[in-house]
């Protein structure tokens, strides 16, 4: 497909029908009007099934578009990846959320909504924003390129909103916008006048006519101050919040809605802010390439597979088991569905850890592992939670963390910047615990220090005990024997649609029974138990009772014990389970399985933006008062939500909700008070098909990570996410209390050890703000892309109480590159016949970059089926071979530059459309190719809309029939 025709593709899949009020607001637009956040998904959705076709037909597949309307579910199945979908989604949120936090954090910078004739200031920003997104996404760091995507999108979207480019009568986006260094229009002059007053409410003719013959962009002024003035002549935005819209000339220009002073044109300007976020998303593509696009939205097959390793000497055995497992893993999984979808390797030692390595290639991982060396380790305690730290920060959320090693940590001051992290990831986190801890070092000494080392044994334990609890992970303690037998049983599913049915733990061991509820989607049904000498009995929904000294018989597949972990697999019999616990030692346990049916959640408050509506809280919730949640139901069209808890991780209590439907799986839950200790979220609901048997039509969801509320707020007030190297930034912050005052510890960390100063406490008293600075650096030469971490903490006075906020920078170095590469056509040869499958063509391009550019980093092809092989030749330049058969005649080489910058190259042996192309005799290394004409189609293509037609129809007069307005 032609880079018009996907474009085309993309404008044509905006009907109104489809789309809904966004799920975090219900603001900005309304009235069935377009929001940010259906029309950042639309796009989305509209791009990653073009990714996944073009993957698809360059192996030799077929590819079949999901019904209109897309759903994330939809397209995910489409893209084979139904298993990721929920990190599909949570993605998808992710970039809506942080779009939205643009209304809220910046609602008076015009710059970040082209307002006040700042579109000069809005290029930058979508510009700037650009390049950190491609320079993260080549770090593979997927969660920070996606938090600034929304950021900018939402500048770029209102451009079309704000300014009269929909006015002048452009019909298609401005691709200019998206290109730094780049002619994107003409702006009015300070003192030029734009608008006239409007007849009334009528607005439609109040842009001057020069202004519009003459294509000169302006934007509407706007403030909230009901003081407020605005240069003579010059629109406003309009709407019910600007105040200067009552100023001459009267009126607005805003198409924000079907309401807006130009709501005639709201479709239109939406229209076109779907098709320019598609532009910019397959920008981003080429970037990336089609695999990293789609790694980076969250769309793939298995977990990522993360290890944090204790180099330490002691350490060897433990190495060669986890040797010996990952080669296990990547041997029974490359291939099949549960493939991880990348490797992460981090070690620790003492004083140093890191660095995070990450690859998606299993033998790059597996040379990453057999690299390790035991080596080192004067004293015990390691740095266990500083790699734990940078393993959280560079995994994918909802990842599953091993940690291996034999010593306490020596950095437990970062538990509760460990716990923040876990929290905001909600990855789980596994330590696989051998020898005893903190003695391995000291076998020789004294009794004194024999005594010490017991101590900072238990005190060891426990801090791994309550950040695996916390996560909802295992602290598995086994001989340095047992580890490999372990660490299979833990690792055996490392599939994404693993679902936790019931998770518990008791500090003060005592018996007790659970129930869970098994529904018919439910595959590979397992107990997982640790603690020391725990007894369990289980009855089955049909009656039959089993115990841990039987455990064969009809309910129980098998059951394994090692140290302290005990599995037991079940047969999936639908119902409801009941499962006693016999122990007087402290223990956790956990019931998990496989199944499409999950949910997502956050703790959402009113927005105290002017535009009302939710906030996200990306925190702890505030403890002492009401609360909201949204879930987010996954992986059924049939099922609903009936009824949500939130239920105490160390005990029975718990807290109903109110649940009110929202519409597209998504449900708010109101609570009148949190749990006043951890807690989890548990969620009950209904399977309305025809199919399951009564008994297994109800489903229970659990959430794995453990949540706390907190008197305490931490807000992080500068949210710019470029971090220039070498150059000092200052991040400002506020912390407040609703409970008592005092002096509060504060504590500043970041995952990249840069250099960082901030204040050691601040005085509160309570309702009042108090204000901090975080000043921190990253060095000079750290490469573009490197993220950074920065956790903020605030500890109440005695430690009981702390929250944190959290701020995901990129280290981005200044940019003078802007040219894209070059591609110049060596040969094209080819020996087609009517009989495709017989014959082949092949064609060889040479790639280069500008004088003064920064080099050719890669390029990749789609849209073919064929292979390509590249080399570099003596002066640096690319040399790329392309053959492929002639059923597969066409190709779109992706040449991409070191900053990112795209050449979208496209070559064709299509019969109907011909072009003689000659080639003169040009050495490719040892071989000269002869002089060649043929047939063919050559043509270089830029990644922009150059052209007005699609498919003989006028895009916007197509676009306007299929709105059906």
């Amino acid at each position: 497909m032609t880079k018009l025709a996907v474009l085309c593709f993309l404008l044509l899949q905006t009907g109104v029908e489809g789309f809904k009020i966004s799920n975090f607001v219900l603001n900005f637009f309304n009235g069935g009007s377009f929001t940010h956040e259906v029309i950042t998904e639309r796009a989305i959705l509209n791009v990653t099934l073009q990714v996944c076709r073009a993957l698809a037909l360059s192996q030799g597949k077929t590819f079949s578009f999901p019904p209109q309307p897309f759903s994330a579910g939809a397209v995910a199945a489409a893209c084979d990846a139904s298993k990721s979908t929920k990190s599909f989604i949570d993605t998808i949120q992710r970039i809506q959320k942080s779009n939205h936090q643009v209304d809220k954090d910046y609602v008076l910078s015009p710059r970040h909504h082209c307002d006040d004739e700042n579109i000069t200031e809005g290029h930058f920003l979508i510009t700037r924003g650009l390049t950190a997104v491609k320079a993260s996404n080549k770090q593979q760091n997927s969660v920070l390129a996606t938090s600034i995507l929304g950021e900018i999108l939402h500048t770029l979207q209102d451009f079309y909103s704000h300014t009269n480019w929909v006015e002048i009568g452009n019909t298609f986006p401005n691709a200019n916008l998206i290109k730094e260094n780049a002619d994107f229009g003409k702006i009015a002059a300070k003192t030029r006048a734009t608008c006239r007053n409007c007849a009334g409410e009528d607005c439609r003719n109040n842009i001057l006519e020069d202004i519009l013959k003459e294509q000169i962009l302006t934007s509407g002024y706007f403030s909230l101050n009901p003081f407020s003035t605005k240069p003579k002549g010059k629109c406003s935005h309009g709407g019910s919040f600007d105040r200067t819209k009552g100023i001459e000339p009267t009126g607005g220009i805003n198409k924000d809605s079907f309401d807006s002073e130009h709501g005639h044109l709201h479709s239109q300007a939406a229209s076109m802010a779907i098709a320019a976020t598609s532009e910019l998303l397959e920008d981003v593509r080429s970037a990336a390439g089609d695999k990293g696009f789609l790694q980076m939205m969250g769309l793939f097959k298995g977990r990522a597979l993360c290890f944090c390793v204790d180099t330490t000497g002691s350490m060897g055995d433990d190495i060669e088991a986890v040797r010996t497992v990952t080669s296990s893993i990547i041997d029974s999984k490359v291939g099949t569905e549960d493939e991880p979808s990348i490797y992460i390797l981090v070690p620790f030692n003492d004083p140093e850890f890191g660095p995070l390595l990450q690859t998606t290639d299993p033998d790059v991982f597996k040379s990453y592992i057999n690299s390790l060396t035991p080596n080192g380790g004067g004293d015990a305690p390691e740095m266990s939670l500083s790699g734990l730290q940078l393993a959280l920060t560079g995994a994918p959320p909802n990842s599953e963390i091993f940690v291996f090693t034999d010593a306490a940590a020596k950095d437990d001051y970062l538990k509760n910047t460990v716990l923040a992290l876990i929290e905001q990831t909600k990855s789980r986190v596994n330590f696989m615990i051998t020898d005893v801890l903190g003695l391995r070092r000291r076998r020789q000494a004294d009794n004194n220090q024999q005594q010490q080392g017991v101590r900072m044994s238990r005190a060891g334990s426990q801090l791994y005990r309550d950040l695996a609890q916390a996560s909802g992970g295992q602290a598995v303690e086994v001989t340095k024997g047992q580890l490999l037998e372990a660490i299979n049983i833990l690792t055996e599913s490392t599939s994404s649609s693993l679902v936790s049915l019931l998770q518990a733990s008791r500090n003060l061991g005592k018996s007790e029974n659970f129930t869970f509820v098994v529904d018919d989607t439910v595959k590979n049904l397992t107990i997982y138990i640790t603690g020391t000498s725990v007894d369990f009995s289980l009855i089955s929904p049909s009656g039959v009772i089993q115990n841990i000294a039987n455990t064969t018989g009809p309910s129980i597949i098998s059951s394994q014990s090692v140290g302290n972990l005990q599995t037991v697999q079940l047969q999936t019999e639908g119902g409801l389970w009941e499962l006693q616990i016999l122990s007087t030692n402290p223990y956790s346990v956990k019931v998990v399985g496989e199944s499409p049916i999950d949910f997502l959640f956050k703790f959402i408050k009113e927005s105290d933006s002017p535009f009302g509506g939710f906030d996200v809280i990306d925190n702890r919730p505030t403890a002492g008062g009401n609360a909201s949640l949204l879930v987010t139901l996954i992986g059924s069209d049939v099922a609903t939500v009936s009824e949500v808890a939130l239920v105490e991780s160390s005990g029975s209590g718990q807290v109903n909700g109110t649940v009110e439907a929202q519409g597209g799986g998504t449900f708010i839950i109101h609570f009148h008070r949190i749990p006043s200790v951890e807690f989890v979220v548990l969620v009950k609901g209904q399977i309305n098909d025809s199919v399951s048997r009564a008994s297994s039509r109800i489903f229970q969801r659990q959430s794995a990570t453990n949540i706390k509320a907190s008197v305490l707020t931490v807000t992080i007030n500068d949210l710019d996410t470029v971090l220039e190297p070498g150059t000092p930034r200052s991040v400002s912050f506020s912390v407040m209390t609703t409970g008592e005052g005092g002096s509060f510890t504060i504590q500043a960390t970041n995952d990249q050890r840069f250099a960082a100063s901030f204040p050691s406490s601040l005085l509160l008293d309570p309702g009042v703000s108090a204000n901090g600075t975080v000043n921190i650096t990253a060095p000079a030469g750290t490469p573009s892309g490197t993220g950074v971490t920065l956790t903020i903490e605030a500890v109440a006075p005695g430690g009981a109480d702390t929250n944190y906020d959290v701020l995901r920078l990129t280290v981005l170095s200044k940019v003078t590159d802007f040219t894209p590469p070059v591609c110049q056509l060596l040969s094209l040869q080819s020996n087609c016949s009517d009989n495709c499958s017989q014959s082949t063509w092949e064609v060889s391009v040479q790639v280069t970059d500008a004088a003064n550019g920064t080099g050719v980093d890669s390029v990749s092809f789609r849209e073919g089926s064929g292979t390509m092989n590249t080399s570099t030749a003596a002066d640096n330049t690319t040399l790329v071979s392309y053959v492929a058969s002639c059923c597969s005649p066409d190709v779109q080489l992706v040449a991409v530059d070191k900053v990112g910058n795209v050449k979208i190259c496209s070559y064709s042996v299509r019969a109907n459309v011909t072009e003689a192309v000659t080639t003169s005799p040009v050495t490719m290394g040892n071989a000269t190719t002869s002089n060649v004409t043929t047939a063919v189609t050559a043509s270089s293509t830029r990644a922009d809309f150059s052209v007005s037609l699609c498919f003989g129809f006028s895009v916007l007069s197509f676009l306007l029939q299929s709105l059906k307005l």
